[in-house]
């Protein structure tokens, strides 16, 4: 079981940025791939980026390359979301999760309770 608790949203104009972190529990985090999705009111959840375990390969959803960037310290349990350029439509709930292969299977079986991001215009 892993334990995953995010921080670091808020409201910001666009433009601005953010950083989101995700803090996980347990021994076995650098074994894990994470990814980071979001979900807009009245919109389905949708991936945004993922790392795999050792950090050698990210994936971006088209809409955010090139301003975000996904970033993991496996000493500390942690997984970031470096948010640059925001826009009105990056307004979300962002959810961290958990693949529990170092390669990334795309199937993710545990998840944070979210983190509010909003982008004023």
């Amino acid at each position: 079981q892993v334990l995953l608790v995010e921080s670091g949203g808020g409201l910001v104009q666009a433009g601005g940025s953010l950083r989101l972190s995700c803090a996980a529990s347990g021994r076995t985090f650098s074994y894990y791939t994470m990814g980071w999705f979001r979900q807009a009111p009245g919109k389905e959840r949708v991936f945004v980026a993922s790392i795999t375990s050792s950090g050698g390969r990210t994936l971006y959803a088209e809409s955010v390359k090139g301003r975000f960037t996904i970033s993991r310290d496996n000493a500390k349990n942690t997984v970031a979301l470096q948010m640059n350029s925001l826009k009105p439509e990056d307004t979300a709930v962002y959810y961290c999760a958990a693949d529990r292969t170092p390669w990334g299977s795309g199937k993710y079986d545990y998840w944070g309770q979210g983190t509010q991001v909003t982008v004023s215009s």
